[in-house]
Protein backbone atom coordinates (compact mmCIF):
# COMPACT_ATOMS: atom_id res chain seq x y z
CA UNK A 1 0.00 0.00 0.00
CA UNK A 2 1.30 3.20 -1.09
CA UNK A 3 1.79 5.80 1.59
CA UNK A 4 0.04 9.30 1.74
CA UNK A 5 3.89 11.70 1.80
CA UNK A 6 3.80 13.85 4.68
CA UNK A 7 4.53 17.46 4.26
CA UNK A 8 8.28 16.89 5.32
CA UNK A 9 8.99 14.65 2.36
CA UNK A 10 6.44 15.98 -0.25
CA UNK A 11 7.67 16.88 -3.47
CA UNK A 12 8.77 20.47 -3.50
CA UNK A 13 8.06 22.76 -6.79
CA UNK A 14 9.93 24.56 -8.78
CA UNK A 15 9.15 28.25 -9.34
CA UNK A 16 7.93 28.03 -12.99
CA UNK A 17 5.67 25.13 -11.89
CA UNK A 18 4.35 26.83 -8.33
CA UNK A 19 3.43 30.42 -10.75
CA UNK A 20 1.80 28.23 -13.48
CA UNK A 21 -0.31 25.86 -10.91
CA UNK A 22 -0.32 27.35 -7.23
CA UNK A 23 -4.07 29.09 -6.44
CA UNK A 24 -5.78 26.62 -8.96
CA UNK A 25 -8.46 24.88 -6.72
CA UNK A 26 -10.72 23.63 -9.80
CA UNK A 27 -13.59 25.01 -11.84
CA UNK A 28 -17.07 23.25 -11.23
CA UNK A 29 -19.55 25.13 -13.30
CA UNK A 30 -17.87 23.90 -16.78
CA UNK A 31 -14.56 22.82 -16.22
CA UNK A 32 -12.41 25.90 -17.20
CA UNK A 33 -8.75 25.24 -16.81
CA UNK A 34 -8.37 28.87 -15.51
CA UNK A 35 -9.86 30.91 -12.70
CA UNK A 36 -12.74 32.25 -14.43
CA UNK A 37 -13.48 36.30 -14.49
CA UNK A 38 -16.38 36.58 -11.80
CA UNK A 39 -17.35 40.18 -12.87
CA UNK A 40 -19.98 39.96 -9.77
CA UNK A 41 -19.94 43.07 -7.04
CA UNK A 42 -22.12 40.48 -4.77
CA UNK A 43 -23.04 36.92 -4.09
CA UNK A 44 -25.72 35.30 -3.80
CA UNK A 45 -27.22 33.82 -0.72
CA UNK A 46 -29.18 30.87 -0.24
CA UNK A 47 -31.43 32.04 2.75
CA UNK A 48 -31.55 33.42 6.42
CA UNK A 49 -29.11 31.30 7.74
CA UNK A 50 -26.83 31.61 5.23
CA UNK A 51 -26.31 35.46 4.83
CA UNK A 52 -26.44 35.31 8.49
CA UNK A 53 -23.38 32.60 8.66
CA UNK A 54 -21.49 34.48 5.69
CA UNK A 55 -21.21 37.69 7.93
CA UNK A 56 -20.48 35.99 10.92
CA UNK A 57 -17.32 34.17 8.91
CA UNK A 58 -18.69 30.55 9.79
CA UNK A 59 -19.37 30.14 6.23
CA UNK A 60 -16.22 31.02 4.19
CA UNK A 61 -17.66 31.94 0.88
CA UNK A 62 -17.95 35.01 -0.88
CA UNK A 63 -20.07 38.02 0.41
CA UNK A 64 -19.02 41.37 -1.54
CA UNK A 65 -15.83 41.97 -4.44
CA UNK A 66 -14.96 44.98 -2.02
CA UNK A 67 -13.83 42.06 0.62
CA UNK A 68 -13.24 39.27 -1.59
CA UNK A 69 -13.92 38.37 -4.76
CA UNK A 70 -13.03 34.14 -6.57
CA UNK A 71 -10.92 35.46 -8.89
CA UNK A 72 -9.20 37.44 -6.80
CA UNK A 73 -8.69 34.78 -4.76
CA UNK A 74 -6.84 32.54 -6.51
CA UNK A 75 -4.30 35.27 -7.58
CA UNK A 76 -3.88 35.82 -3.64
CA UNK A 77 -3.32 32.40 -3.52
CA UNK A 78 -0.47 31.95 -5.83
CA UNK A 79 1.15 35.31 -5.02
CA UNK A 80 1.42 34.05 -1.13
CA UNK A 81 3.02 30.67 -1.97
CA UNK A 82 5.48 32.52 -4.61
CA UNK A 83 6.42 34.64 -1.77
CA UNK A 84 6.65 31.92 0.90
CA UNK A 85 3.80 33.76 3.11
CA UNK A 86 0.53 33.17 4.65
CA UNK A 87 -1.95 35.00 3.50
CA UNK A 88 -1.96 38.23 0.79
CA UNK A 89 -4.52 41.12 -0.16
CA UNK A 90 -4.57 42.26 -3.83
CA UNK A 91 -5.26 46.14 -3.70
CA UNK A 92 -6.11 49.03 -6.30
CA UNK A 93 -2.65 50.28 -6.47
CA UNK A 94 1.10 49.87 -5.51
CA UNK A 95 0.43 53.06 -3.72
CA UNK A 96 -2.53 51.72 -2.10
CA UNK A 97 -0.61 48.46 -1.11
CA UNK A 98 2.32 50.34 0.69
CA UNK A 99 -1.04 52.42 2.38
CA UNK A 100 -2.40 49.24 3.70
CA UNK A 101 1.09 47.58 4.32
CA UNK A 102 1.91 50.27 7.19
CA UNK A 103 -1.74 51.28 8.42
CA UNK A 104 -2.29 47.70 9.52
CA UNK A 105 1.15 47.96 11.89
CA UNK A 106 1.21 52.20 12.78
CA UNK A 107 -1.39 54.67 14.54
CA UNK A 108 -1.12 57.83 15.56
CA UNK A 109 1.70 58.80 17.30
CA UNK A 110 3.83 56.22 16.17
CA UNK A 111 7.44 56.75 14.42
CA UNK A 112 9.09 53.88 11.95
CA UNK A 113 12.43 54.07 10.08
CA UNK A 114 12.94 53.60 6.45
CA UNK A 115 15.69 53.42 4.23
CA UNK A 116 16.45 56.68 2.34
CA UNK A 117 16.44 55.48 -1.16
CA UNK A 118 12.55 54.67 -1.64
CA UNK A 119 10.13 55.30 -4.77
CA UNK A 120 9.15 58.90 -4.59
CA UNK A 121 5.24 58.35 -4.77
CA UNK A 122 6.08 56.53 -1.48
CA UNK A 123 8.37 58.96 0.32
CA UNK A 124 5.38 61.63 -0.41
CA UNK A 125 2.88 59.47 0.89
CA UNK A 126 4.88 58.81 4.52
CA UNK A 127 6.31 62.67 4.62
CA UNK A 128 2.81 64.32 3.59
CA UNK A 129 -0.22 62.06 3.81
CA UNK A 130 1.41 59.85 7.09
CA UNK A 131 2.29 63.28 8.85
CA UNK A 132 -1.11 64.39 9.03
CA UNK A 133 -1.91 61.01 10.50
CA UNK A 134 0.17 61.94 13.10
CA UNK A 135 2.71 59.28 11.89
CA UNK A 136 6.21 60.41 11.69
CA UNK A 137 8.82 59.23 9.50
CA UNK A 138 12.44 59.31 9.80
CA UNK A 139 15.24 58.29 7.07
CA UNK A 140 18.38 56.23 8.06
CA UNK A 141 21.58 57.78 6.54
CA UNK A 142 23.19 54.81 6.46
CA UNK A 143 20.97 51.79 5.83
CA UNK A 144 23.01 49.25 5.43
CA UNK A 145 24.75 49.93 8.79
CA UNK A 146 22.85 48.28 11.61
CA UNK A 147 24.09 50.95 14.37
CA UNK A 148 22.58 53.56 12.18
CA UNK A 149 18.93 51.89 12.98
CA UNK A 150 19.48 51.07 16.15
CA UNK A 151 20.84 54.92 17.36
CA UNK A 152 17.34 56.13 15.62
CA UNK A 153 15.33 53.78 17.22
CA UNK A 154 12.78 55.48 19.97
CA UNK A 155 10.05 54.64 22.33
CA UNK A 156 7.25 54.68 19.63
CA UNK A 157 9.33 53.43 17.26
CA UNK A 158 7.22 50.50 15.56
CA UNK A 159 8.60 49.50 12.43
CA UNK A 160 11.32 50.10 10.01
CA UNK A 161 11.10 50.19 5.70
CA UNK A 162 12.93 49.37 2.74
CA UNK A 163 13.04 49.00 -0.87
CA UNK A 164 14.79 46.08 -2.32
CA UNK A 165 16.12 47.34 -5.25
CA UNK A 166 15.64 51.48 -5.19
CA UNK A 167 14.14 52.92 -8.53
CA UNK A 168 16.38 54.15 -10.10
CA UNK A 169 19.42 54.38 -8.15
CA UNK A 170 19.94 50.52 -7.39
CA UNK A 171 21.59 51.33 -4.36
CA UNK A 172 20.85 47.74 -2.30
CA UNK A 173 20.10 47.49 0.73
CA UNK A 174 21.07 44.49 3.05
CA UNK A 175 17.89 42.98 3.76
CA UNK A 176 18.47 40.00 6.35
CA UNK A 177 20.89 42.58 8.21
CA UNK A 178 17.63 45.46 8.66
CA UNK A 179 15.46 42.59 9.65
CA UNK A 180 17.53 41.34 12.32
CA UNK A 181 17.94 44.82 13.51
CA UNK A 182 14.50 45.56 13.52
CA UNK A 183 13.72 42.23 15.37
CA UNK A 184 16.25 43.45 18.08
CA UNK A 185 14.25 46.23 18.78
CA UNK A 186 10.38 43.93 18.68
CA UNK A 187 9.56 45.75 15.54
CA UNK A 188 8.06 44.16 12.11
CA UNK A 189 10.59 44.74 8.62
CA UNK A 190 8.03 46.07 5.99
CA UNK A 191 9.43 45.87 2.38
CA UNK A 192 8.93 46.99 -1.33
CA UNK A 193 10.06 43.91 -3.63
CA UNK A 194 8.49 45.26 -7.01
CA UNK A 195 11.53 45.02 -9.15
CA UNK A 196 13.11 42.07 -8.15
CA UNK A 197 8.95 40.09 -7.92
CA UNK A 198 9.50 36.59 -6.00
CA UNK A 199 11.55 35.32 -8.81
CA UNK A 200 14.40 37.16 -7.97
CA UNK A 201 13.79 37.74 -4.60
CA UNK A 202 12.17 36.21 -1.67
CA UNK A 203 12.30 38.60 1.37
CA UNK A 204 10.10 36.84 3.65
CA UNK A 205 13.16 34.30 3.37
CA UNK A 206 15.45 37.24 4.70
CA UNK A 207 13.53 37.99 7.69
CA UNK A 208 11.12 40.62 6.47
CA UNK A 209 7.50 40.52 7.94
CA UNK A 210 5.35 42.21 5.56
CA UNK A 211 5.87 42.58 1.66
CA UNK A 212 4.61 44.39 -1.03
CA UNK A 213 4.66 44.87 -4.91
CA UNK A 214 2.64 47.26 -7.36
CA UNK A 215 1.95 44.28 -9.84
CA UNK A 216 1.45 46.73 -12.25
CA UNK A 217 5.01 46.37 -13.32
CA UNK A 218 6.36 42.73 -13.65
CA UNK A 219 3.92 41.09 -12.04
CA UNK A 220 1.58 41.74 -14.61
CA UNK A 221 4.04 42.62 -16.81
CA UNK A 222 2.24 43.95 -19.80
CA UNK A 223 1.50 47.46 -19.01
CA UNK A 224 -2.22 47.05 -18.87
CA UNK A 225 -3.29 47.46 -15.69
CA UNK A 226 -2.46 48.81 -12.32
CA UNK A 227 -2.85 47.19 -8.78
CA UNK A 228 -0.70 46.10 -5.86
CA UNK A 229 -0.73 43.13 -3.11
CA UNK A 230 0.32 42.81 0.49
CA UNK A 231 1.87 39.56 1.61
CA UNK A 232 2.73 38.76 5.28
CA UNK A 233 5.02 35.98 6.74
CA UNK A 234 2.82 35.23 9.69
CA UNK A 235 6.05 35.05 11.31
CA UNK A 236 6.13 37.98 13.31
CA UNK A 237 4.78 37.98 17.50
CA UNK A 238 2.13 40.71 17.70
CA UNK A 239 0.54 38.29 20.48
CA UNK A 240 3.82 39.48 22.31
CA UNK A 241 3.56 43.80 22.36
CA UNK A 242 -0.05 43.95 23.66
CA UNK A 243 1.98 48.20 24.53
CA UNK A 244 3.41 48.44 21.11
CA UNK A 245 0.51 47.13 18.50
CA UNK A 246 -2.74 47.27 20.70
CA UNK A 247 -5.37 47.00 17.85
CA UNK A 248 -4.66 43.55 17.73
CA UNK A 249 -5.83 43.05 21.32
CA UNK A 250 -8.70 44.62 20.99
CA UNK A 251 -12.12 42.90 20.79
CA UNK A 252 -12.64 42.21 16.84
CA UNK A 253 -16.59 43.89 17.39
CA UNK A 254 -16.84 46.25 20.14
CA UNK A 255 -18.97 45.29 23.09
CA UNK A 256 -18.51 41.94 22.07
CA UNK A 257 -19.43 39.85 25.16
CA UNK A 258 -16.67 37.16 24.30
CA UNK A 259 -13.83 40.04 23.76
CA UNK A 260 -12.32 37.76 20.77
CA UNK A 261 -9.43 39.63 19.81
CA UNK A 262 -7.74 39.48 16.28
CA UNK A 263 -4.91 37.15 17.69
CA UNK A 264 -7.23 35.30 19.59
CA UNK A 265 -8.94 34.30 16.53
CA UNK A 266 -6.07 34.29 14.17
CA UNK A 267 -3.42 34.33 15.79
CA UNK A 268 0.24 34.58 13.83
CA UNK A 269 -1.86 35.82 10.81
CA UNK A 270 -3.79 38.46 13.00
CA UNK A 271 -1.94 41.38 11.42
CA UNK A 272 -2.84 39.73 7.89
CA UNK A 273 -6.37 39.51 8.96
CA UNK A 274 -6.32 43.10 10.08
CA UNK A 275 -5.01 45.05 7.55
CA UNK A 276 -7.39 42.89 4.75
CA UNK A 277 -10.47 43.49 6.91
CA UNK A 278 -10.25 46.61 8.52
CA UNK A 279 -7.66 48.96 6.49
CA UNK A 280 -7.96 47.74 2.88
CA UNK A 281 -11.68 46.79 3.24
CA UNK A 282 -13.00 50.02 5.17
CA UNK A 283 -10.55 52.38 2.97
CA UNK A 284 -11.98 50.31 0.06
CA UNK A 285 -9.17 50.31 -1.57
CA UNK A 286 -10.23 46.64 -3.47
CA UNK A 287 -8.97 45.43 -7.09
CA UNK A 288 -11.16 44.77 -9.82
CA UNK A 289 -11.22 41.14 -10.95
CA UNK A 290 -10.77 42.29 -14.58
CA UNK A 291 -7.02 43.35 -13.20
CA UNK A 292 -6.36 40.48 -11.05
CA UNK A 293 -7.09 38.24 -14.05
CA UNK A 294 -4.60 40.30 -15.70
CA UNK A 295 -2.28 39.74 -12.92
CA UNK A 296 -3.11 36.27 -13.06
CA UNK A 297 -2.64 35.95 -16.67
CA UNK A 298 1.26 37.95 -16.17
CA UNK A 299 2.52 35.66 -13.21
CA UNK A 300 1.92 32.67 -15.20
CA UNK A 301 5.13 33.59 -17.53
CA UNK A 302 6.58 35.78 -14.98
CA UNK A 303 10.28 33.93 -14.78
CA UNK A 304 10.10 33.13 -18.43
CA UNK A 305 9.93 37.05 -18.77
CA UNK A 306 12.21 37.74 -16.12
CA UNK A 307 15.01 36.01 -17.20
CA UNK A 308 15.38 37.79 -20.40
CA UNK A 309 14.60 41.22 -18.51
CA UNK A 310 17.86 40.99 -16.58
CA UNK A 311 19.96 38.98 -19.48
CA UNK A 312 18.94 41.90 -21.73
CA UNK A 313 19.97 44.36 -18.50
CA UNK A 314 23.12 43.20 -17.79
CA UNK A 315 24.60 43.39 -21.76
CA UNK A 316 22.92 46.90 -21.96
CA UNK A 317 24.51 47.83 -18.27
CA UNK A 318 28.03 46.70 -19.43
CA UNK A 319 27.47 48.50 -23.09
CA UNK A 320 26.93 51.39 -21.27
CA UNK A 321 29.59 51.52 -18.99
CA UNK A 322 32.11 51.34 -22.16
CA UNK A 323 30.54 54.85 -23.41
CA UNK A 324 33.04 57.78 -23.41
CA UNK A 325 29.80 60.11 -22.67
CA UNK A 326 28.67 57.73 -19.52
CA UNK A 327 30.07 58.82 -16.24
CA UNK A 328 28.25 56.08 -14.35
CA UNK A 329 26.19 52.77 -14.59
CA UNK A 330 23.68 52.47 -11.53
CA UNK A 331 23.90 48.75 -12.20
CA UNK A 332 24.26 46.15 -9.23
CA UNK A 333 24.97 43.02 -11.68
CA UNK A 334 28.31 45.12 -13.10
CA UNK A 335 31.35 44.14 -10.81
CA UNK A 336 32.56 47.28 -10.73
CA UNK A 337 29.14 48.50 -8.88
CA UNK A 338 29.50 49.32 -4.98
CA UNK A 339 26.84 46.81 -4.31
CA UNK A 340 28.22 43.96 -6.27
CA UNK A 341 28.27 42.06 -3.22
CA UNK A 342 24.61 42.30 -2.65
CA UNK A 343 23.57 41.80 -5.66
CA UNK A 344 25.77 38.37 -5.71
CA UNK A 345 24.03 37.41 -2.19
CA UNK A 346 20.44 38.55 -2.96
CA UNK A 347 20.10 38.14 -6.27
CA UNK A 348 21.92 35.32 -7.93
CA UNK A 349 19.18 34.87 -10.38
CA UNK A 350 20.15 38.91 -12.01
CA UNK A 351 20.02 42.05 -10.81
CA UNK A 352 16.67 43.37 -11.69
CA UNK A 353 16.28 45.23 -14.98
CA UNK A 354 15.70 48.81 -14.19
CA UNK A 355 18.75 51.23 -13.35
CA UNK A 356 19.92 54.76 -14.05
CA UNK A 357 23.22 55.82 -16.01
CA UNK A 358 24.20 59.77 -16.55
CA UNK A 359 25.55 61.10 -18.76
CA UNK A 360 28.38 63.48 -18.45
CA UNK A 361 26.58 66.47 -20.70
CA UNK A 362 23.81 67.32 -17.87
CA UNK A 363 20.35 67.56 -19.21
CA UNK A 364 20.89 68.84 -22.52
CA UNK A 365 23.10 65.27 -23.42
CA UNK A 366 20.05 63.93 -21.76
CA UNK A 367 17.32 65.71 -23.83
CA UNK A 368 19.35 64.81 -27.30
CA UNK A 369 19.48 60.90 -26.48
CA UNK A 370 16.07 60.87 -24.97
CA UNK A 371 14.62 61.98 -28.12
CA UNK A 372 17.01 59.61 -30.54
CA UNK A 373 15.68 56.92 -29.09
CA UNK A 374 12.89 54.39 -31.64
CA UNK A 375 12.33 51.13 -29.42
CA UNK A 376 12.87 52.50 -26.24
CA UNK A 377 9.24 54.09 -25.28
CA UNK A 378 9.16 57.18 -23.86
CA UNK A 379 6.90 56.79 -20.61
CA UNK A 380 6.60 56.84 -16.94
CA UNK A 381 6.54 52.83 -16.05
CA UNK A 382 8.90 49.94 -15.08
CA UNK A 383 8.46 46.30 -15.27
CA UNK A 384 7.10 46.64 -18.94
CA UNK A 385 7.72 43.73 -21.34
CA UNK A 386 8.35 46.91 -23.91
CA UNK A 387 12.13 48.23 -22.80
CA UNK A 388 11.38 51.83 -21.82
CA UNK A 389 13.47 55.42 -21.14
CA UNK A 390 12.21 58.38 -19.03
CA UNK A 391 14.68 61.46 -17.09
CA UNK A 392 13.79 60.98 -13.53
CA UNK A 393 15.34 64.93 -13.08
CA UNK A 394 12.39 66.46 -14.62
CA UNK A 395 9.93 64.02 -14.45
CA UNK A 396 9.22 61.46 -11.34
CA UNK A 397 12.10 63.67 -9.16
CA UNK A 398 11.29 67.31 -10.50
CA UNK A 399 9.06 68.07 -7.25
CA UNK A 400 12.60 67.76 -5.00
CA UNK A 401 14.86 70.47 -4.56
CA UNK A 402 18.13 70.57 -6.53
CA UNK A 403 19.95 69.70 -2.82
CA UNK A 404 17.27 66.74 -2.65
CA UNK A 405 18.22 65.35 -6.00
CA UNK A 406 21.97 66.11 -5.27
CA UNK A 407 21.76 63.83 -2.32
CA UNK A 408 19.72 61.49 -3.69
CA UNK A 409 22.39 61.39 -7.06
CA UNK A 410 19.60 62.24 -9.45
CA UNK A 411 21.84 64.37 -11.62
CA UNK A 412 20.67 66.28 -14.75
CA UNK A 413 21.97 64.23 -17.27
CA UNK A 414 20.35 60.80 -15.10
CA UNK A 415 18.40 58.50 -17.35
CA UNK A 416 16.81 55.53 -16.17
CA UNK A 417 15.70 52.49 -17.93
CA UNK A 418 13.26 49.74 -17.80
CA UNK A 419 14.78 46.97 -19.70
CA UNK A 420 11.92 44.71 -21.98
CA UNK A 421 12.29 41.18 -23.28
CA UNK A 422 12.66 42.17 -27.15
CA UNK A 423 16.13 40.99 -28.81
CA UNK A 424 19.07 42.64 -27.10
CA UNK A 425 20.75 43.03 -30.24
CA UNK A 426 17.98 46.16 -31.40
CA UNK A 427 18.44 47.50 -27.92
CA UNK A 428 22.07 48.18 -28.47
CA UNK A 429 21.45 49.21 -31.59
CA UNK A 430 18.90 51.55 -30.95
CA UNK A 431 21.01 53.00 -27.87
CA UNK A 432 23.77 52.98 -29.94
CA UNK A 433 22.05 55.41 -32.71
CA UNK A 434 21.19 57.31 -30.22
CA UNK A 435 24.41 58.23 -28.84
CA UNK A 436 25.29 58.81 -32.58
CA UNK A 437 23.53 61.43 -32.35
CA UNK A 438 24.44 62.42 -28.95
CA UNK A 439 27.75 62.76 -30.77
CA UNK A 440 26.40 64.97 -33.31
CA UNK A 441 26.02 62.64 -36.40
CA UNK A 442 22.97 62.15 -38.37
CA UNK A 443 21.89 57.81 -38.91
CA UNK A 444 19.84 56.32 -40.39
CA UNK A 445 16.29 55.85 -38.67
CA UNK A 446 15.99 52.17 -37.68
CA UNK A 447 12.65 51.79 -39.03
CA UNK A 448 13.31 53.21 -42.54
CA UNK A 449 11.14 55.70 -44.18
CA UNK A 450 8.49 56.75 -42.22
CA UNK A 451 8.62 54.90 -38.83
CA UNK A 452 5.83 53.75 -37.17
CA UNK A 453 3.92 56.39 -36.16
CA UNK A 454 0.99 56.10 -38.79
CA UNK A 455 -2.55 54.45 -38.50
CA UNK A 456 -2.47 50.54 -39.20
CA UNK A 457 -4.40 50.59 -42.40
CA UNK A 458 -7.86 48.89 -42.68
CA UNK A 459 -6.24 45.70 -45.11
CA UNK A 460 -9.15 44.10 -47.45
CA UNK A 461 -11.42 46.86 -47.48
Amino acid sequence: MTETPTPSDAHEFGFSTEQVHAGYLGEGGYGARITPLYLSAGFIFDDFEHAKARFAGTDLGYVYSRINNPTNAAVEKVLADLEHGVGATLVGSGQAAATVSLLSVLKAGDHFLSAPSIYEGTRALFRGNFARFGIEVEFVENPNDPDDWHRRVRDNTRLFFGEAIPNPKNDLIDIEAIATAAHEHDVPFAIDSTVPTPYLLRPIDYGADIVFHSTSKFLAGHGNSIGGVVIDAGRFDWAAHPDKYPHLHQPIVEDDADGVTWIDKFGAKANFAFARAVVAGRFGTSLSPFNAFLVQQGVETLSLRLERHTRNALAIATWLEQQPEVASVDYPGLPSNPFHALAQKYYPRGAGSVFAFTLSGGEEAAKALYDAVEVFTRMTHIGDVRSLILHPPTTTHSKLSQAERDRAGIHPGLIRLSVGIEDVEDLLADLDRAFRVLRGETPPSLRGEGGDAELTPADGL
